[in-house]
């Protein structure tokens, strides 16, 4: 059957991702090699197409609308496929390049993963990097496998048997509008929190995983989402809370979007790893995208530690 009309061509798409990843039109330009008018004048084009205003435009950047987030979130499913089918393709004509397949959990894909992925393509042009944009549980799932080379996940739950090192840290955070009574009375008890039906990531996700172990006793969510923007547009249109990482949030704590609140005596540290199989090992261009991630989980400051281990049996 013909395509909708509503539907923009991939390239597209792609700039559509890039601008809400970078916050910037300018930045989007330069890392597709287009002019900031170039960009701006491709959004437009897409959201007369959708019909739909994907991005709202101000002194602090742009930043996905409400509907715009979940336009967002679907395209980059749609990305993701696009990039297995090229790989497939390469591969039934027998292109001599190397494959690597990346499975990443969905706070670290949104927000590290791609620009590890433009440094991994600027210093090794003939390397084929596939990301597949999974939760925690499902990524452990494909390493183990064989169908991921290499994976990262957030959080603690990992299964026995993976190779797991660190490469830094977040910390989770409640959020709100900044017009939720939750802001004047801050810091909230625990019971509280734990009474109040959140949105929340689904379930088997890092971020849902920590919540739960450190909060047993939360109340079922008042709505699940698979990604961090769709949930941040979701607690900004539907004024509930969330809790979702500190790398998700910090440009919305910024320009005001959304507000952070103190839980007494409730702090949500957790790791952010990379897992192998050890017994194919990590080598090759699975070994360069670790070691890029590794420099830049350093440079940006999340506090990558040079921590290698084995999970064991629990």
């Amino acid at each position: 059957m013909p395509l909708s009309p509503r539907v923009p061509e991939l390239s597209a798409l792609d700039v559509l991702l890039s601008v809400e990843r970078l916050g910037s039109m300018g930045a989007a330009g330069r890392e597709h090699g287009l002019s900031q008018q170039a960009v701006s004048a491709r959004v437009r084009s897409a959201e007369r197409q959708f019909g739909i205003k994907v991005f709202s435009r101000g002194a602090s950047g742009v930043r996905p609308t409400s509907e715009g987030a979940l336009i967002l979130e679907w395209a980059s499913h749609i990305l993701a496929t696009a990039e297995e089918l090229a790989s497939g393709v390469a591969a039934l004509r027998g292109e001599r390049q190397a494959g690597l397949t990346v499975a990443a959990s969905m706070t670290i894909a949104e927000y590290l993963v791609p620009g590890w992925t433009v440094a991994m393509r600027r210093k090794y042009p003939n390397v084929v990097t596939n990301v597949r944009l999974l939760n925690s549980s499902e990524v452990t799932a494909r390493v183990l496998s064989g169908e991921a080379d290499l994976g990262f996940v957030e959080g603690p739950d990992i299964p026995a048997g993976l190779q797991v090192r660190e490469i830094g840290r977040d910390h989770l955070v409640v959020v709100v509008p900044p017009e939720h009574e939750w802001v004047r009375r801050s810091p909230i008890p625990v019971s509280e929190l734990a009474a109040t039906p959140m949105i929340q990531r689904e379930s088997g996700s890092g971020t849902r995983t920590t919540l739960e172990n450190a909060v047993p006793q939360c109340v079922p969510p008042l709505l699940e989402l698979t990604s961090c923007t769709a949930v941040k547009a979701a607690v900004v249109a539907g004024n509930a809370p969330a809790v979702l990482s500190s790398l998700a949030v910090a440009a919305d704590l910024t320009d005001g979007r959304l507000a952070s609140v103190q839980v007494e005596g409730l702090t949500l540290p957790r790791r952010l790893s990379a897992v192998w199989d050890p017994v194919r090992g990590v080598q090759g261009a699975a070994r360069d995208f670790l070691d890029i991630a590794l420099g830049a989980g350093a440079a940006a400051g999340i506090g990558a530690a040079a921590v290698g281990a084995t999970a064991q049996p629990r």
